[in-house]
């Protein structure tokens, strides 16, 4: 039996290897590797739990550090365990340092690498994602992007032999996780003091954690007069790294319509998703699961991550200002139920038949 490495370092990784890993081990001798760089426990042991991942065979605790020195270190680690597992392919998801790191410890050992949500383009090396992206992409044996137009962007740069579209693990996600939710996920909710949290019956939904968004007052300060002023409060899981920052500048400014609390593992996020009246998000993640339950968001980036939840309006870039994020959140939205960009829910299986004609084309599955 074949033998795959599968790398995960961060929480949107976790969602989409939850899908895939339960298909693959029906035909593959999986081998699972968390690198660390998501290590609090909110943050990457509750997303095993609550989605019954099996646990990793190797957690290498490798977190914090400059993007160099995290990269760096991964690599020499990833290295070591690839020899001595001795895989037959490197599963990768998306485009963190974990992704990069992995790639080029396995295209160097000579060991095929396949790679989940291959393609996206920002348009600015100015993102690490962008930059881990390009270099993974371009090191793939196996390309699989997630929509047409990531398909687009490996055309452009000549890796449409390598790629073929499969849709959106975390549309599978969403979608099979959605189905079992009974709102019991929504009711251990902690704010900062470990206390929990009492949700209101109505509420926007706002996760807010990249650097150039929480990085100064002024811009977080920005986002939080926005939901400030909104009609019903904001429930803001934190990002540990946000945290402080967060906590002192609702105390100065007396925010009280802002719902500061821990982050949240994966079921209760799509939950608070599902009820929410609206999102305000800097994820990838989230905004994609926003456009899947069909809820208005409004994304505080200054570049489109996924030009398909834009259709219509679904989804609006803004500023980190208060008076753009308004704005753009009284927009009136209408969405297309027979638009469908994100597949038919069956992306894993996809995944692993594409891995499968890898190697029957080459004559080497037993």
């Amino acid at each position: 039996m074949k033998k795959i490495c599968s790398v995960v370092g961060a929480r949107p990784q976790f969602i989409k290897l939850a899908v895939v890993s339960r298909v693959l081990r029906k035909h593959f001798h999986e081998v699972l590797i968390h690198t660390g760089q998501h290590y609090d426990h909110n943050m990457s042991d509750v997303f095993f739990e609550e989605m019954d991942i099996p646990r990793p065979d190797y957690n290498l605790g490798i977190s914090g550090g400059t993007h160099g020195s995290m990269t760096g270190q991964m690599l020499i680690a990833l290295e070591e365990v690839f020899l001595k597992e001795k895989p037959d392919m490197v599963l990768l998801f998306g485009d963190t340092n974990s992704t990069m790191a992995a790639a080029l410890a396995a295209v160097k050992l000579h060991i095929p690498v396949c790679h989940v949500e291959a393609g996206n383009r920002f348009g600015t090396l100015d993102s690490p994602e962008e930059v881990n992206r390009i270099v993974t992409d371009h090191m793939a044996s196996i390309n699989l992007p997630c929509t047409a137009s990531s398909m687009a962007f490996l055309e452009r740069e000549g890796l449409a032999q390598t790629a073929t579209v499969v849709g959106d693990p975390m549309y599978d996600a969403f979608r099979y996780y959605s189905e079992r939710l009974d709102g019991s996920e929504l009711t251990d909710i902690r704010d900062f003091d470990g206390n929990k949290v009492e949700l209101p019956d109505e509420f926007y939904y706002m996760t807010c954690h990249r650097q150039e968004n929480t990085d100064t007052d002024e811009k977080l300060d920005g986002i939080f007069s926005a939901m400030e002023a909104l009609d019903v409060p904001t429930v803001y899981p934190v990002h540990p790294r946000n945290h402080n920052r967060a906590e002192r500048l609702c105390r100065e400014r007396g925010y009280r319509n802002i719902l500061l609390t821990l982050p949240v593992g994966y079921q209760t996020s799509i939950s608070l998703v599902n009820r929410a009246k609206k999102i305000v998000t800097d994820s990838g993640g989230v905004q994609r699961e926003a456009f899947f339950a069909e809820k208005p968001c409004v994304t505080v980036l200054d570049f489109v991550v996924w030009p398909e939840t834009m259709k219509d309006g679904c989804n609006r870039l803004a500023k980190p200002d208060r008076q753009d994020i308004l704005n753009k959140l009284n927009t009136p939205v209408v969405f297309d139920p027979s638009y469908q960009p994100f597949g038919d829910g069956h992306s894993a299986e996809k995944i692993v038949s594409i891995i499968r004609n890898y190697w029957e084309q080459r004559g080497e599955l037993s």
